[in-house]
């Protein structure tokens, strides 16, 4: 019987059972394999294939899984996965012996094994290790998919990404991606004198951004609590505190509806500098992705669902009014808040009676300009009441100096000249917890104190945060967010 993809199979098959009792007469033989603890390995796979010359004639020692095995007789021939690639392997009787070859043969795909042997070249001219010893580390109970049909049903793939990983090798290296360029950001920021800090997961206060929380109870204080929804209320804490440059990468949690474009559990990076703007922000965000794609890619373009993205500076910059009357032909300026709700009915927009006249300017914005911004552009200058924490422009009071990143038609991330004047802030908290309490659930809480923290004095302060997700989307070219996140929520099975 042929091993097929019996994965989500919870009872034992006949294959199944035959690895199990393999198993069985390897523990009763005094073999047990998972009493192994250790294995040294001199080599991967791709340090041998990718410098054949320094190692030809050597003795090394690799450790794997086996993921074929072809047997002829007296001699075969296997490949064994490594974390960098697979290499061929020559198992040969004379070499092994009598015993070990036999066992050798009753070894199954999926098993985890040690090599020690000689690196040659056969006349096929495939780079290969000759074996001089085979030792099972770890048996495997389960069956891989089969090889050339691999593990497709995405779902599947998704709950069982150790597999996913097994059998399809680009979906390791679309994680290896996502590694460096968190690794990259690092360096980008380390080397500009920001520092990296932590700050609270469980907040007793939902705030930072406009989004529904997830809610939990600490049962010693007695207290419901809130997953964090973004760290920026408390990372300005720390530019009051005076330490001027700081950044914090992790997860953050929003009780949200979930698509190719949104996890619940995500991660963010936010950056906040002392004595700078929205404007140094942009700079800040065009120098950082940009070295971040060449850092990983080598290259700042790079092909997205078949388009050409280039994030090499400077990127276009738009304000969202300009914006607006370019893609729809609105000319917002010249419109009042009665006027503007009469436009989005004739053009059968989706507005409610609570719409002001920003909110209405947002939804044509969500609707004629967002999936056309391609390549990366800064949409910037917000209506003020979207933007609660961001500072009020001098020149157009009822905008906010604030501006959001779109590439391949979504948003990336988002930044303020940050509010720093505790007044104004308490007043935009008060109208956030009015919106609250008429059933906006996303409204912003009121947070007593971060305005006791600013009152303290804030410097003139740029904020930035970008979604680590969505960005390792558009490297690695990946059409879900699941995609490149290792393991994605997901409904339990049955429900």
């Amino acid at each position: 019987m042929s091993e097929n993809n019996e994965l989500e199979c919870l009872d034992l098959t006949e294959v199944l059972q035959v690895r199990r009792d393999k198993l069985s007469a390897l523990v009763e033989a005094g073999n047990n394999p998972f009493e192994i603890t250790t294995f040294q390995q001199s080599q991967h796979c791709n340090e041998i294939l990718e410098d054949f010359e320094g190692f030809e004639g050597k003795s090394v020692s690799i450790a794997g899984r086996l993921m074929q095995k072809r047997i002829m007789g007296k001699a075969s021939f296997a490949n064994l996965q490594d974390k960098s690639g697979s290499i061929q392997l020559y198992v040969r009787k004379d070499e092994l012996g009598e015993e070990p070859y036999a066992a050798f043969k009753q070894m199954d795909m999926g098993d985890i094994i040690g090599i020690k042997g000689e690196v040659f070249r056969t006349h096929a001219g495939e780079i290969s290790i000759k074996a001089k010893e085979v030792t099972l580390l770890s048996k495997s109970l389960q069956v891989l998919p089969e090889k050339y049909h691999g593990l497709k049903d995405t779902d599947l793939r998704y709950r069982q990404r150790y597999v996913d990983l097994i059998v399809n090798p680009e979906v390791k290296q679309a994680f290896i991606i996502r590694s460096k360029a968190i690794a990259a950001i690092r360096e980008y920021l380390d080397n500009l004198d920001f520092l990296e800090v932590e700050t609270p997961i469980l907040n007793t206060i939902a705030g930072g951004t406009t989004a529904r929380p997830f809610k939990t109870h600490h049962n010693a204080l007695d207290i419901d609590m809130f997953l964090r929804i973004a760290p920026e209320l408390y990372l300005k804490r720390l530019i009051v505190g005076g330490l001027e440059r700081v950044y914090e990468l992790g997860r953050m949690f929003r009780n949200e509806g979930m698509s190719v474009k949104h996890n619940p559990e995500f991660t963010m990076m936010e950056v906040y500098q002392a004595y700078t703007n929205y404007e140094g922000m942009m700079e800040l965000t065009e120098g950082m992705l940009s070295f971040v794609a060449q850092k990983t890619l080598g290259t700042t373009k790079m092909m997205y669902q078949g388009e050409e993205i280039d994030l090499a500076p400077p990127w276009q910059r738009k304000t969202m009014l300009d914006a607006v009357l370019e893609y729809s032909g609105v000319d917002f300026k010249t419109l009042d808040r009665a006027e503007a709700l009469a436009i989005a009915k004739e053009k059968h927009l989706p507005i409610k009676d609570s719409f002001t006249w920003g909110d209405v300017l947002s939804l044509f914005f969500e609707e004629f300009v967002e999936p056309k911004l391609m390549q990366p552009t800064f949409i910037y200058d917000y209506p003020i009441e979207l933007s609660p924490l961001a500072k009020r422009s001098v020149s157009q009071p009822d905008m906010a100096e604030r501006f959001e990143i779109f590439i391949t038609g979504r948003e990336f991330g988002n930044a303020y000249s940050e509010l720093n004047d505790p007044i104004d802030q308490k007043e935009r908290f008060v109208a956030q917890v009015a919106k609250r309490d008429s059933g906006d659930d996303e409204a912003m809480m009121m947070d007593e104190d971060y305005v006791i923290a600013l009152e303290y004095g804030m410097p003139p302060t740029g904020g930035l945060g970008i979604g680590i997700d969505r960005f390792v989307m558009l490297l690695t070219d990946a059409a879900s967010i699941r995609d490149v996140l290792l393991f994605p929520t997901m409904k339990p099975v049955g429900r």
